[in-house]
């Protein structure tokens, strides 16, 4: 198809630049006096060939560049990648939904529709559908990384709609290798260290076998939102040119420390039927004219600034064991086994423990002292037209005494496989049996409230509740914490492929090729709880439901390489995919029917000339919902992130006496819906590789994802926002503090509608021979023109109802200069700009300040999010032979995230959005490696 010199080109450019990937590249592939080049395998096809540019577009991460990126685990060398928007981050473990998981998503498509693959082969995801905790995955490890940002279901199955990474291991290692790195960020918190060691013995060609072993440990220290200054406090102050006054932006909470009471009176309205109303104050505030340190005013009420005791990124620790072995069993045969054992700890804290409303009768010291003396004249006449008091006193309260609330994440993961690959003939051929477990013990480790002495205690006066947080101490609580296990999730799978390839026929460009393979896996989610929450022991935390889920699913696939002519090839790929129903093991019955369906794909590579190809692709894609969007039954999904004003009047007869005060956070449920269908979608690409020479070389590719049917959560701001729509989702949670009903929201799985993206993905590469060394230039970068949903609309460019951003602009741009012993490379990181989350006057979220220091009227308001740049610096010497030292920086000039007004999104923090910026500032790292 290609001369040697041609496939020559191919293999360095693929190595240097991307524009290709290989598997194995044998020393003869990389000569030009090799009599045949050695056929390999590219990511994207399940057939070997000759050369490296083929249709697709798939990026190649070498060791080098790894290690070259300043990063030290899998999830952020993923998300550093200008092709991925809208994954998990660790922020968002910080009273967030992340768990302690990371993930990678393609083109801000979803992490579910990312297919992560370890030596080409699926592991277990970190919950019940296919998305995989990158932090699972050792960095130090890892070979390679092959990302196909190209739609891969009629190959890979379902979710990989958007693409499909891989993650390579080391296969053979020679001698041991240790390397050591610790990282300090220039403020305190955050320091990072990390150790690995990897030995191998015995060469497979001369000795028919090698075995690769690897230990490595990664520890990363917390970093807390009082470390630094953008983010320490919840209560921003600011001016804007659109209004004189300065304004105000605080997202606290109505559970504070003095406790805020309210008392409860009854009222004739204009229907002229009596109704209950309350009303809301702090007693501090009233005693002293101002509210305590830390809480700022809001209406009559004084509300926490739960920012200044919050973390911005968790501190956790990870050993990973590693086993490679490889043997022959005959010329053409090899077997395989490999294994990878892992610890996992992430220990998160977010703000001590808000109490929610309790009773505090009107009998008690405490009610008669703070609560009493302040209920209005009016309601204390018993003249219903004004208000009649009806007795009912109530507090909420923040236990800062207690601390944060703590949770440590502890996950254990297991990988084992077996296979064998080789050729027999004309064919070759690869099978493996593998199984896959995570399980994940969330353990309260401390600053959880036991309901039952917690509110004995606070009734009856034996700690004052309405007194400052400096009179209190560590022992107020004491007898009062909940310490222990709280929650386990395993998520097993076992699964056996087999795939064969082999010469079909003749055609006039060379030999056409012929691939056919299954799959078939068996995945279980099971979810535990311990005592604890089985018997409501915790203060705000309701007991959900056990359940143990498990789905077979199988898939069978044929792809056809044909080389029309030696310019032109065009490959088909069909498979056949049968997702099972969903047992649910515990009341014994499937909660849903099997699914099913066909998907294809086509493409085409068209080399113009020795520099110019062009490339394109067409298929589709099927996707069933998750295990959990099916058939979880309803569970305690916490508080919204966001403070809402309450959606109904209060003369509503449902959901009006439910309703907070003022604006407040209002309780989550979640669950499944058992009628979901599945996902379908569409994709299509195009784009050209331009290379001249080694020494430039231009790839530029369209990419267009149409999805229909997408299974979706609405978000808390959507729900609110539209009350009378999703009246269906506002349901009650019962607060055993009071023992009344408060208003809370339901988290539905949805068939939302249709899902729209499409965008460009672009590289410059060019080597520069100078005098004093040689400077690679590297650009890489994707620009998107559409993402939206049609439930959520469009996030591009802005904050959306999905509570994202998708970028419009992201790319790196990368200098390395070689020279001698040292190599030093500067990169920079951009994000395009974007529109803030909108705050409107009836939100009320944004207040400006009056001259005299008082709150006043409530003030509409966007901000214009600005780029964000950052640049990091590396050095590497490797002067002595067996040694290399790497010094780094990372955000070199020390840029701060910018402001966001964000009430939503990723995790508790306030003012900026930790999703999209680094808050360690300046960074300096030191790595030392050494072979022997």
């Amino acid at each position: 198809m290609f001369s040697n010199s041609k496939a020559a080109k191919a293999v360095r450019l693929a190595m240097m630049f991307g524009a290709g990937v290989t598997a194995t590249i044998s020393t003869q592939a990389m000569s030009a006096e090799a009599d045949e080049v050695e056929r390999i395998q590219v990511t994207g096809s399940s057939i070997k060939r000759t050369d490296m540019e083929g249709a697709l577009p798939v990026t190649v991460i070498s060791r080098a560049e790894i290690d070259a990126s300043g990063v030290v685990n899998t999830a952020d060398l993923m998300q550093q990648m200008p092709a991925m928007q809208g994954f998990t981050t660790a922020s968002d473990s910080v009273g967030g939904g992340g768990g302690g998981v990371q993930s990678a998503s393609i083109h801000n498509i979803g992490e579910q529709y990312t297919l992560v693959l370890v030596n080409g082969r699926r592991i277990a995801p970190s919950d019940s559908g296919s998305t995989i905790d990158l932090s699972n995955i050792p960095l130090a490890l890892v070979e390679r990384v092959e990302v196909l940002t190209d739609g891969a279901s009629a190959l890979y199955g379902s979710d990989a709609i958007a693409g499909v990474v891989n993650f390579i291991l080391k296969d053979e290692v020679e001698g041991t290798h240790v390397s050591a790195r610790y990282s300090n960020p220039q403020e305190s918190g955050g320091d990072e260290w990390t150790f690995d060691i990897t030995t191998g013995f015995g060469d497979y060609d001369n000795d028919g076998y090698n075995v690769v072993l690897s230990y490595s440990h990664v520890s990363k220290d917390q970093l807390a939102a009082k470390d630094r200054d953008f983010a320490k406090s919840g209560i921003l102050t600011f001016s804007d040119d659109r209004y004189e006054n300065d304004l105000l932006f605080f997202n606290g909470s109505g559970n504070a420390i003095p406790a805020n009471a309210r008392y409860s009176y009854d009222i004739i309205n204009d229907e002229g039927e009596v109704e209950t109303r309350r009303r809301a104050f702090n007693p501090y505030q009233q005693q002293s004219g101002s509210c305590d340190v830390n809480t700022s005013p809001i209406g009559e009420e004084c509300w926490f600034d739960y920012t200044s005791t919050i973390e911005i990124l968790p501190e956790s620790d990870r050993d990973t064991f590693y086993a490679n072995v490889n043997f022959a069993i005959s010329d053409d045969i090899k077997g395989f086994v490999n294994a990878n054992v892992s610890n996992f700890e992430m220990t998160t804290r977010i703000a001590p423990q808000p109490t929610g409303w309790f009773n505090m009768p009107e009998d008690t010291a405490l009610a008669q002292e703070y609560i009493l003396p302040y209920v209005s004249a009016e309601h204390q006449d018993g003249d219903l037209a004004n208000g009649e008091y009806t007795g009912t006193t109530q507090a909420r309260w923040r236990a800062l005494p207690a601390s944060n609330r703590t949770t440590t994440w502890d996950t254990d993961t297991l990988n084992l496989v077996a296979g064998l690959e080789g050729s027999h003939g004309d064919i070759d051929f690869s099978g493996a049996i593998g199984y896959s477990e995570n399980e994940t013990d969330q353990v309260f480790t401390t600053g959880w409230l036991l309901e039952e002495q917690f509110y004995n205690a606070a009734e009856s006066g034996a700690f004052n509740v309405f007194d400052q947080a400096a009179n209190f101490d560590a022992s107020t609580l004491d007898g009062m914490i909940y310490e222990g296990p709280w929650q386990t999730d395993t998520i097993s799978m076992w699964y056996i492929d087999g795939k064969a390839s082999m010469p079909a026929f003749e055609l006039p460009g060379g030999e056409a090729y012929f691939a056919a393979g299954f799959d078939y896996r068996s995945t279980n989610y099971e979810r535990t709880m311990a005592d604890a929450q089985k018997q409501n022991l915790v203060v705000g935390q309701t007991a959900g439901l056990e359940y143990d889920l498990e789905r077979a699913q199988y898939g069978i696939f044929a792809e056809l390489l044909m080389p029309i002519t030696d310019t032109f090839e065009v490959s088909t790929s069909v498979r056949y995919d049968e997702i099972g129903e969903i047992e649910d093991k515990l009341i014994g019955e499937d909660a849903n029917k099997s699914a099913d369906d066909v998907t294809y794909k086509i493409s085409a590579n068209w080399k113009v000339n020795d520099d110019l190809s062009l490339r394109a692709s067409y298929g589709t894609g099927f996707k069933a919902a998750t295990m959990r969007e099916i058939a979880e039954p309803r569970v305690d999904f916490g508080v919204t992130s966001g403070n809402f004003q309450c959606p109904f009047p209060t003369s509503d007869p449902e959901f009006g006496h439910l309703c907070l005060s003022g604006n407040s956070q209002y309780q989550v449920w979640r669950e499944g819906a058992r009628d979901l269908k599945p996902e379908t979608s569409k994709q299509y690409s195009a784009g050209l590789v331009y290379a001249p020479s080694t020494d430039f070389a231009v790839t530029v590719d369209y990419w267009n994802v149409a999805l229909e049917d997408i299974v979706i959560r609405l978000e808390e701001e959507e729900i609110f926002a539209n009350p009378t729509k999703y009246r269906h989702l506002f349901t009650t949670k019962l607060n055993r503090g009071t023992g009344e009903d408060e208003l809370a929201i339901i988290q539905a799985a949805v068939n939302g509608g249709t899902g729209d993206y499409s965008g460009v993905d672009y590289s410059v590469r060019l080597l520069n021979e100078l005098s004093i060394g040689s400077l690679t230039t590297e650009l890489k970068g994707t620009y998107l023109i559409e993402s939206e949903t049609s439930l959520n609309g469009s996030s591009l460019g802005k904050f959306g109802a999905d509570q994202q951003v998708a970028f419009r602009n992201v790319f790196q741009f990368k200098n390395t200069l070689t020279h001698g012993d040292f190599a030093h490379t500067l990169t920079m990181n951009f994000k395009s700009d974007y529109e803030d989350e909108n705050h409107t006057v009836a939100g009320c979220s944004v207040n400006e300040i009056n001259p005299d220091g008082s709150i006043g009227d409530c003030a509409a308001l966007q901000l214009t999010v600005p780029s964000y740049t950052k640049w990091d610096y590396q050095v590497k010497w490797t002067g002595m032979e067996d040694l290399g030292v790497t010094f780094g920086i990372n955000n070199v000039m020390d840029i701060e995230p910018p402001r966001s007004l964000r009430t939503g999104g990723a995790g508790h923090q306030v003012g900026w959005d930790p999703r999209y910026a680094d808050a360690y500032g300046r960074t300096f790292y030191l790595q030392a490696d050494y072979s022997f």
